[in-house]
């Protein structure tokens, strides 16, 4: 089987540089064209079945990626959701330098150590043992011959990746998510898939271009 594992556009507070967890942000005007030109470099390729976060900037993404004539098959998994921020959410980066240096400072160098703060605030831990699940609800019953697509979000398709990949949650910034990636991943069942391409951006971002985001 093979799954392409997409990150939602661009929102406007992923274009502030804020944090914004699980707070249903929609896409911004640039995160739309982004999944329409992901949509576009889709058409021609047989989808069997799609799933998607629910929060609606993967769920939009998701829409034009799959086009009118396929909206129908879209599901979606709730252990999917981007990582809790806690407090952390709808701030920026500079405003949780202030209140929360140290905690950022391990985000950044070390997240596997990291639990957001403030009620409902995850871990990286806490995380993959929802997306996982999900994950692997959604591949179940895929032939060699189907294709799974499935929108979900940065911290969300890292810790997905890192399992796939072998890779401790501390290795979580090794590699990019940039909005409207596509990783490839093919193999017989969850548990046993390669990655045959990570953070392929070329719909909207030349190989040399900067497919980054300022924030989860």
């Amino acid at each position: 089987m093979k799954i392409l594992l997409a990150r939602h556009g661009e929102t406007p507070w992923n274009a502030e540089g804020r944090y914004q967890g699980q707070i249903d942000i929609p896409l911004s005007d640039n995160g739309i064209r982004q999944a329409k030109l992901l949509g576009e470099r889709l058409t021609g390729v047989s989808i069997t079945k799609a799933v998607a976060s629910p929060l609606v900037r993967a769920k939009a993404t998701a829409e034009f990626a799959l086009g009118d004539e396929r909206i129908a098959m879209l599901q979606f998994e709730a252990g999917l959701k981007e990582i809790a921020h806690g407090d952390w959410e709808g701030l920026l980066a500079s405003e949780i330098r202030e209140r929360d240096p140290s905690r950022l400072l391990a985000w950044r160098e070390e997240p596997e150590s990291v639990l957001m703060p403030g009620t409902g605030g995850e871990n990286l831990q806490m995380v993959f043992d929802r997306a996982w699940p999900a994950f692997a609800r959604a591949c179940e019953g895929l032939q060699e011959d189907d294709t799974l697509l499935v929108v979900a979000h940065d911290a969300v398709n890292r810790v997905l990746l890192c399992k796939i990949l072998g890779l401790p949650f501390a290795k979580l910034w090794s590699f990019r998510q940039a909005p409207t990636t596509l990783n490839l991943l093919e193999g017989p069942s969850a548990e046993k898939l390669e990655v045959v391409r990570l953070n392929d951006c070329n719909h909207h971002t030349a190989l040399f271009g900067e497919a980054v985001h300022r924030a989860l």
